[in-house]
């Protein structure tokens, strides 16, 4: 009997199907002439194609997609600039670890031995910023570079990239999408490596849990909890763990990731091992934490540790996090009793929130402001940070109780990040609230996806921290000259200019004004813009503080 003949299909059809058979529901990006068939193919399928004003934006809303689904995001720009433009977000996924797939389009294979206008090699420029990627020569070629691509993002996971020239995109081919074979992810970890774990913690004078990003990708969370609830461990979350464990449960101390010598660094000088439980390297450095290498630690990751003299663990638990907090847990039976210095850490760190909740001083406190929108918002709600002197203040002090529920550029550190993300957490998670946090300097570098955010009918509140000038470069070049240099700059109105976009806007003119402002913009919905004036003064004065007290939990 003979086998059916399969019909053929246009590439750029067999390759929607193939994004279709992985899962996608949106792409993002911006249309090009190289990907109109893609486009074209796109519109009759069931996956939403959401234009965004600039590939850098479309970028960004896939790595917070990623972030938020644990599945890739997927970004879309056509060839030369367009496929340039998006470097800058798929590198923060690749460092940030959040699974992404780029797609870029691409003039016809006959122009790409030679010069050719718009033509550059966007494979080997993406080679440095992502994990995996492949230009299609053939169409037949599609099914087998999509599954790998999208099995690569979450493997690994990070950025991958793929290039689909506009005119294998008009090819024909006969084959169809590859089933996705089915996995578990099981770890089986040896019992003898598990007990001596359990016997290392106990045996320890002054054990800490330093929990970071991997945490959220493995959903890991609930066990980290339990783990701690049994142990009494006490935790240090990274900026972008915050949330692992609940900011008012009483093992926690608080989130490191400044360089200055900040409180927490009290409890890490006490320590003499470190279980580090989703820790990415990028994170913040072991130097900083284990400057003299000579702290044990455990590992406990999906991935095999970066390789630093100040990283070496005596224990590695690679695999699935989950499983292996789950399994250590059962062999813990004592529970640590938290050292009174410890107590003292965490102390200090409610303390220092709670010192400004009746600060009206305007310009605002950036500690107040923190303070505030954190009254604003319930456990599960959802901020997106911009890089900038604010999101230090953020990452040091804001309360976060839930996973997955501040977001924060961390590994790139890429100004521009808040507003994409924050649209991308608004529509995927409308239930929530949605708080962007940004300077004045990085919410312009983005500013166009305001069209972006009331054409999708988004619900969000955009926070600037205004101080007219590069705030965190005048922090260090205060700290290192005692001096400033080409930080300074002009705005616009950012009331008038959210109106222009169709958005709201509001100019906080004194500290009393900032929570009552915010809460009306949150329960009334729709794309709002409170600008308020920053008193950063408190940059140095923290440096100040931090530099005088060698272990502050001395005090």
């Amino acid at each position: 009997m003979k086998r059916k003949k399969r019909s053929k299909m246009k590439a750029s059809e067999l390759f929607v199907k193939c994004l279709e058979n992985e899962g996608v529901q949106y792409i993002f990006g911006v249309p090009g002439e190289e990907t109109i068939d893609l486009t074209d193919s796109l519109s009759r399928s069931n996956i939403k194609f959401i234009v965004t004003r600039h590939e850098q934006s479309a970028a960004f809303m896939a790595d917070v997609y990623g972030r938020l689904t644990h599945k890739p995001g997927v970004c879309l720009a056509t060839l030369g600039p367009g496929a340039t433009n998006l470097i800058t977000g798929v590198a923060d996924a690749q460092l940030d670890r959040s699974p992404l797939v780029a797609i870029t389009g691409q003039s016809g294979l006959e122009k790409t031995h030679k010069e050719s206008h718009q033509y550059i090699d966007i494979v080997a420029t993406f080679k440095n910023f992502t994990s995996w990627n492949s230009k299609i020569t053939r169409s037949d070629f599609i099914p087998e570079i999509v599954r790998k691509a999208f099995d690569i993002a979450m493997d690994r996971p990070g950025a991958v990239h793929i290039e689909l020239p506009e005119d294998v995109a008009q090819e024909e081919s006969q084959k169809e999408p590859l089933s996705k074979a089915r996995s578990s992810h099981l770890t089986r970890y040896d019992e003898g490596e598990l007990k001596k774990a359990a016997k290392m913690i106990e045996e320890s004078s002054a054990a800490i849990i330093l929990a970071g990003n991997g945490v959220f990708r493995e959903s890991a969370s609930s066990e980290l909890r339990r783990f701690v609830e049994s142990t009494g461990l006490p935790v240090v979350t990274t900026f972008m763990g915050k949330g692992a464990i609940a900011a008012d449960d009483e093992h926690y101390l608080g989130s490191m990731g400044i360089k200055d010598r900040d409180h927490i660094m009290c409890g890490f000088d006490m320590a003499d091992l470190v279980i580090c439980v989703g820790f990415d390297y990028v994170e913040y450095s072991p130097r900083f934490w284990n400057h003299g290498g000579d702290k044990k630690i455990i590992h406990i990751h999906s991935q095999h540790p970066e390789i630093d003299e100040r990283y070496i663990p005596d224990i590695q638990l690679t695999g699935n996090i989950r499983q292996a907090l789950f399994h250590l847990t059962q062999q813990c039976d004592f529970k640590m009793e938290m050292a009174d210095k410890l107590k003292k850490v965490r102390q200090r760190m409610q303390a220092e929130l709670e010192d400004f909740k009746y600060d009206l001083s305007f310009p605002m406190k950036p500690q107040k402001i923190i303070y505030d929108i954190r009254e604003c918002l319930d456990r599960e709600d959802i901020l997106v940070s911009d890089v900038g002197a604010h999101k230090l203040w953020v990452g040091r002090l804001f309360p976060a109780y839930e996973a997955n529920t501040v977001f924060i550029s961390n590994g790139l550190a890429s100004m521009g990040f808040a507003l994409p993300g924050a649209i991308a957490a608004s529509f995927l998670k409308p239930e929530r609230k949605v708080v962007a946090v940004a300077g004045d300097g990085g919410f312009l570098m983005n500013v166009q996806e305001l069209e972006t955010a009331v054409r999708l009918g988004c619900d969000l509140v955009i926070v600037i921290f205004n101080d007219s000038k590069y705030g965190l470069i005048e922090w260090h070049e205060k700290k290192k000259f005692n001096e400033t240099i080409g930080i300074d700059f002009n705005n616009p109105d950012f009331e008038m200019l959210a109106r222009s976009f169709g958005a709201n806007g509001m100019r906080i003119e004194k500290a009393e004004d900032l929570k009552p402002q915010l809460q009306e913009a949150l329960e009334q919905g729709g794309v709002w813009i409170l600008d308020v004036k920053v008193d950063y003064s408190e940059n140095i004065k923290l440096t100040e503080k931090l530099s005088a007290n060698h272990c502050c939990c001395d005090k």
